[in-house]
């Protein structure tokens, strides 16, 4: 009985490490293969993860958050991208639509 015990002890450490890591993996693999997607300044591999991937050709971000900001990618060369705070006081505000995010 004590082989099981530390096998699910050790089940449960490696399932928390993987859950943990998932968005540097899933990151890195997505900055791989595709050469234009990039994390957002204010965030990090660590912790950025998308939520709206484009389905066409490329699959780059298109909406991603991290835990305190959300991110839009803008397809302009002068800014790549918008950001906002969780927290934000925007009226009737949602995440997947950025014609609702109001102005910091």
């Amino acid at each position: 009985m004590i082989w099981l015990q530390r096998f699910l002890m050790a089940m449960g450490a490696i399932a928390c490490v993987l859950y943990l890591a998932a968005p540097v993996f899933s990151n890195a693999l997505m900055m791989l293969m595709d050469r234009a997607n990039f994390i957002p300044a204010e965030s990090s591999i660590w912790v950025f993860e998308p939520y709206e991937i484009n389905q066409g050709s490329s699959s780059y971000w298109i909406y991603g958050e991290d835990r305190v900001s959300y991110y839009h990618f803008a397809y302009i060369p002068e800014s790549a991208y918008r950001v906002i705070a969780k927290n934000n006081q925007c009226a009737s505000f949602d995440k997947r639509d950025v014609r609702t995010w109001c102005t910091p």
